[in-house]
């Protein structure tokens, strides 16, 4: 994918930069992998806002996308590489051999006529493959990597994200995650090999405000801009600091580099932390 600038026609438009969508061979999403997106601006079960700026945007459907790659040594083929609104890499869309469809996420070098598969034994290395990780050698990029085998992938499924493998010893092997991290996962768990599509993703520039809004995210207020009674920042004549030892929350609670990972069985499979700083 390429990125491409407009005229600029408006104050907007003059910083924005777009996606030009030459790598989509199909407009249209396969209706029986689609189903209606409801949404909920935000708010739990019982009407209460948890997650702020949330509401409007554009209606879309859901794709429904195959993690598993449960299907196995049976060939598939590429017969459309398709746009999700949902995410930002592209959906390579498989028909199989028995005729059934299904989406995935699409790595970088795959193009239609391509024909992948998924198996539990050591098959081919290239673009699109699925096996247990314990047969990648080192070096190998992949994506879509399982946590509990069969479970379905959780990690590296954004848009260019690349996860490394480093080795296997024992029962685990030893992946380098993009954010620095190297940790262990099962041997046995799935995995694709490449890079994840659309790595150009993160250069896209929105350039306004109602971009952000079709995208169903409503404007954030600084806390600084507020009321005392409003924000813990609030108050004060003119451009006033937090007047705080550290940034906290509308609600008091610490903020901005504060660590809210709990603790999970499987930080013990964790090898080295991400890096503070990514260089």
């Amino acid at each position: 994918m390429a990125i491409k600038k407009v005229k600029p026609t408006t104050p907007g438009r003059r910083q924005a930069t777009f996606a030009d969508f030459k790598d989509i061979t199909k407009s249209k999403p396969e209706k029986s992998l689609i189903k209606i997106k409801k949404k909920f601006s935000g708010r739990n079960s019982s009407g209460k806002i948890t997650v702020r700026h949330r509401g409007g945007g554009s209606k879309r459907y859901i794709r429904l996308i195959d993690f598993k790659r449960n299907k196995f040594d049976i060939p598939a083929k590429i017969t459309a590489i398709e746009y999700d609104p949902n995410r930002g890499a592209r959906l390579a869309l498989l028909v199989y051999s028995d005729g059934e469809k299904r989406y995935i996420i699409a790595p970088v070098k795959n193009k239609v006529g391509d024909v992948i598969v998924s198996s539990q034994k050591n098959v081919d290395i290239k673009p699109g493959n699925a096996m247990p990780i314990k047969y990648i050698p080192a070096g190998v990029p992949v994506n879509c990597i399982e946590l509990v085998p069969g479970e379905g992938a959780k990690m590296a499924r954004g848009a260019g994200n690349v996860v490394t493998v480093m080795g296997v010893e024992g029962k685990y092997a030893q992946i380098k995650l993009p954010s620095g991290e190297i940790r262990q996962v099962k041997k046995e768990c799935l995995c694709t090999v490449g890079q994840v599509s659309n790595p150009d993703k993160r250069h896209i520039k929105l350039g306004s405000a109602g971009r952000k809004r079709r995208m169903g995210i409503k404007p954030t207020v600084r806390g600084s801009a507020m009321n005392p009674n409003d924000h813990p920042h609030g108050g004060g004549e003119g451009n006033q600091p937090i007047g705080m030892k550290h940034p906290k929350t509308k609600w008091g609670k610490p903020a901005m580099g504060v660590k809210t990972r709990r603790k999970q069985i499987s930080d013990k499979l964790i090898i080295r932390r991400r890096s503070k700083k990514r260089r």
